[in-house]
């Protein structure tokens, strides 16, 4: 008994683990500027949840004084009778209170004021949570005497999750930029805006389903029903993300990385609920629906109803907690092993139980989305006329990082960098259409100069990132021995089109990582400078690079003092 009691204990801290996952994929699928508010606000929630928590939320959620099936009784036995108080229950309940709150900090991503995010995360972890969730959990609770199948929160944990980061990004608006007028059709379109870092999000998703384990699987009583937990944990999310995969690489031609990653989420949030109640088959089919589901719902939220969801929440959550609760009344397999390691007896409608469980599921389901939807509904529209909800537009645009919290940079240390590529790793030209004068264009800036006797000009040169060592093998060999290099961004006339999808939309404008070689000649003909570049960025496609020529009215160099010529010269 000892031994359940210590896994217990460490599957409620592999779900406090989860904790990390979430603000890893919160901040990759969003913007690095707000990429510390982000952080903040993962801390923040559980945090904060621990104070109300331990205050009251507890006792409302697990009180032995449970009124009518409905609510507990606040007793503050955590501070009069500490040495009988249920310590584990505590802890078990407050990391799984945690990530209800974390769910929606994601789909109000970018432009909610962080005071805002407090005051809400707290009301979550002191009232909306725990009442709900005693309804499930509590062994008074009204729909756990009803034999209500949720084993570790599809519905209490991320179905309330998702209802609420839906509501609260209705209220809050899209992010600036997200929809633009279609002038063709004059109807409202979805814009992508991508996010930063999916390595990021993809080292969140792998924490996550890490830390599911013990979100699952903490509260099993025997080792058949650990084990069986463990299985359905594995195949409903990986069967998930293989369809999302296949969905998304059908519709738009290629698999889609970010879609994929919350495929592998959708399968997990909907096997949560009927983990302990399925075989593996019905997990299969569980994970099949999700994968789909989740894809659909992401453009609907989207597309149709234009409410701005960057981490794809309330698809991933609040769509597959629904799913994943309905399915325990269909798919719930009485040979299942339960706790004593003894058949469970709990059958669905697929398995001879008729269509009870599933009107208890859905009875269920119904009554925790409705307190869900209106108590949020009330909490974010009185935030709005008090406190504010989101934060001012030049705000927004600046990041909430620097705005919020007086950071310039979560990446401060951070620089791009070109790939390492050999010299002439790459084909000198391949098959182009377009002529070297547009592929490689000149422009010339005149300056009005100073009688001299040496005439300076500085060449800058715009390429890809995969030429620049060719450019400067080039440039040695026509006698350049000094450069500046720089890591920009930018696009021209095809606005960096390469028929891209995020998340289902097409990215219209993609900023393209390219190099900028600042050099200045006075010896070296600049011509010879010129057509040596030309030589190596010519491929006959356009996008190959510019070329610009300035006049330069002196050179100075610090270290000497010398001016013009000579300031270019060296022992």
């Amino acid at each position: 008994m000892e031994v359940w009691q210590v896994w217990f204990l460490i599957g409620a801290a592999l779900v406090f683990f989860m904790q990390g996952g979430f603000a890893m994929v919160e901040t990759g699928f969003t913007r690095a500027k707000n990429a510390g508010n982000i952080i903040m606000k993962n801390l923040m929630d559980f945090c904060i949840g621990t104070v109300v928590f331990l205050l009251l939320g507890f006792s409302l959620m697990m009180s032995e004084n449970y009124v009518l099936g409905l609510i507990g009784v606040p007793n503050l036995q955590i501070f009069t009778d500490f040495a009988n108080f249920d310590f584990s229950g505590f802890v078990f309940n407050l990391v799984f209170c945690a990530t209800a709150a974390t769910i929606v900090s994601g789909a109000m991503a970018e432009r909610t004021k962080f005071s805002a995010y407090c005051i809400y995360s707290a009301a979550i972890s002191l009232i909306i949570y725990p009442i709900e969730a005693g309804w499930v959990w509590n062994s008074q609770g009204w729909l756990f005497t009803k034999g209500y199948i949720d084993f570790a929160g599809s519905s209490a944990i991320h179905m309330v999750g998702g209802i609420t980061a839906f509501i609260g990004a209705a209220i809050l608006g899209p992010r600036i930029g997200k929809y633009a007028m279609d002038r063709k059709t004059g109807k409202k379109t979805a814009r992508a805006i991508p996010g930063h870092s999916l390595t990021l999000g993809a080292l969140g998703v792998f924490i996550l389903w890490f830390g599911w384990y013990g979100f699952n699987g903490a509260a099993a009583g025997g080792v058949a029903q650990l084990g069986s937990i463990f299985l359905t944990t594995t195949v409903a999310p990986g069967v998930a993300t293989v369809v999302t995969m296949l969905f998304t690489w059908i519709k738009n031609g290629k698999p889609d990385v970010s879609m994929s990653l919350n495929g592998a989420l959708a399968g997990l949030v909907a096997i949560t609920a009927p983990c302990a109640n399925v075989d593996a088959l019905g997990a299969l089919i569980i994970g099949v629906v999700a994968g789909v589901i989740v894809v659909l719902a992401v453009e609907v939220i989207d597309f149709k109803l234009h409410v701005d969801d960057p981490v794809g929440a309330v698809a991933v959550h609040g769509v597959n907690g629904i799913w994943g609760t309905l399915a325990a009344g269909l798919f719930a397999n009485p040979n299942v092993p339960g706790a004593d390691g003894a058949p469970n007896g709990v059958a669905g409608l697929f398995y001879g139980g008729g269509a009870a469980q599933l009107g208890t599921q859905a009875t269920g389901v119904l009554a925790i989305a409705a307190w869900t939807a209106v108590t949020t509904t009330l909490l974010f529209l009185i935030i709005k006329k008090t406190n504010g909800l989101r934060v001012k537009p030049e705000e927004e645009i600046a990041g909430l990082d620097i705005t919020e919290h007086g950071l310039v940079s979560s990446y401060a240390d951070f620089l791009f960098s070109p790939e390492a590529i050999e010299p002439s790793s790459l084909p000198a030209s391949v098959p182009g259409t377009e002529p070297i004068e547009k592929a490689v264009p000149v422009v010339r800036k005149p300056h009005p100069l100073p009688d001299s006797d040496f005439k300076f000009t500085k060449v800058e040169i715009i390429a890809k990132p995969s030429r620049l060592e060719d450019l400067k093998v080039a440039m040695n060999a026509i006698g350049i021995n000094g450069m500046t290099v720089t890591n920009v961004m930018g696009y021209g006339m095809q606005k960096g089109n390469l028929a891209a999808h995020y998340r289902g939309v097409e990215v219209d404008v993609t900023f393209l990582p390219k190099v900028r070689l600042d050099i200045v000649v006075c010896k070296v003909p600049v011509e010879t400078v010129i057509q040596a570049a030309k030589k190596v960025l010519y491929t006959g496609h356009m996008g190959d690079g510019k070329i610009f020529v300035y006049d330069v009215e002196n050179v100075v160099k610090v270290r000497t003092g010398e001016e013009g010529y000579d300031a270019l010269q060296d022992e």
